[in-house]
């Protein structure tokens, strides 16, 4: 149990081999998903290579599994270390693809149709170059909630993962050899959430390690035979289904929540920063309160969100936060209490 701790804290001092490393540095930043990480990392290291086969993505997987279990955290912690953003993605929200006229939207009107020239293509080669930089080639692609779309974008999406070339409207073609694309789904969620017990909070509901990867990777293969047709799910190099988290990867989790928050304070305030720190009791109310299975780690964040964030933004902007001062996150009664400590 981590209490009392200070944030912003010193960087600890990488390890040779571990922070510097493709998978020390993934592990980092996302938590409890190690069998994600080593799914992934071997493409990007064929790339690396210059290994990579001709005439197709540099890889193509499909993430499953339940809400704020990590899914699109993985491509925004590739951005991160591929780039030193999590912004450098594109990213295309299936949600708004649902009608068939609206795939339209991603390649562009061809001439003579009505909206041609109007509206510019969502995959074009300038979007896929501007999620570049000069420290790798290779552009991440996200499908987020691929389940749904219509299924003229599936069809759309065949070429893409076989060729790595779509045609647009205006008869150009882009070109994704040199892109990661990434599908993420809910299918399946349910069943997984059922064969996966983890242990929330601090007592173990069941005892650890009763979930099996191969049974939970079989029961999200099932979902997605009968959604997407065998030519579909014979493009995709990888499926990776991510089981919920447990009260280790919630703890870690809410050590980089604090930590983000801590570093936000120092950035946005600068000479009117302050720190902050969180007791024991108020960490265990915190992961008591935000340990969700259904909305995972997102119900963390919202819980840290509600009691802590935003009550002292608000002592911020009534200017009774003195620079250099500690806000330290208590309980009392049963709840929480802020404590500022000179």
């Amino acid at each position: 149990m981590k209490a009392n701790t200070l944030y912003p804290r010193q960087k600890r001092p990488a390890g040779r081999g571990e922070e510097d490393s493709l998978t020390g540095r993934l592990s980092h930043l996302l938590i409890g998903q190690d069998d994600a990480i080593a799914k992934v990392v071997p493409y990007i290291q064929m790339h690396q290579a210059n290994l990579s086969p001709e005439g197709r993505p540099l890889g193509v997987f499909l993430l499953l599994g339940p809400t704020g279990t990590g899914k699109t955290r993985t491509v925004e912690a590739l951005a991160e270390v591929l780039h030193g953003s999590a912004k450098n993605l594109l990213r295309i929200d299936c949600g708004e693809f649902q009608m068939e006229h609206e795939v339209a939207k991603l390649i562009g009107a061809p001439p003579g149709y009505l909206g041609h020239r109007e509206t510019q293509p969502m995959l074009t080669q300038t979007k896929l170059n501007a999620v570049i930089t000069e420290h790798s080639a290779i552009s991440l692609v996200l499908f987020d909630e691929i389940e749904k779309a219509a299924p003229s974008l599936t069809r759309l999406l065949l070429g893409i993962l076989d060729k790595a070339t779509v045609r647009l409207g205006d008869n150009t073609t882009v070109s994704f050899e040199k892109s990661l694309i990434f599908l993420t789904s809910n299918l399946g969620a349910k069943a997984i959430q059922r064969a996966s017990k983890p242990d929330f909070g601090f007592e173990a509901m069941v005892p650890p390690g009763t979930d099996d990867p191969q049974r939970l990777q079989a029961v999200g293969m099932s979902a997605v035979k009968h959604k997407f047709s065998p030519e579909f799910v014979n493009r995709i190099d990888s499926v990776i289904t991510y089981r919920p988290l447990n009260a280790d990867a919630y703890d870690e989790i809410l050590d980089h929540i604090f930590a983000a928050f801590g570093r936000l304070i120092f950035e946005r305030l600068g000479l009117r920063a302050f720190r902050i720190q969180c007791t024991a009791a108020a960490r265990t109310l915190i992961l008591q309160r935000g340990t969700s299975l259904e909305f995972g780690a997102r119900e963390l964040k919202r819980t840290v969100q509600r009691h802590f964030m935003q009550p002292v933004a608000a002592l911020v902007a009534q200017g009774r936060i003195p620079p250099g001062s500690t806000i330290v996150l208590d309980t009392r009664g049963g709840d929480f209490n802020l404590l500022l400590r000179h």
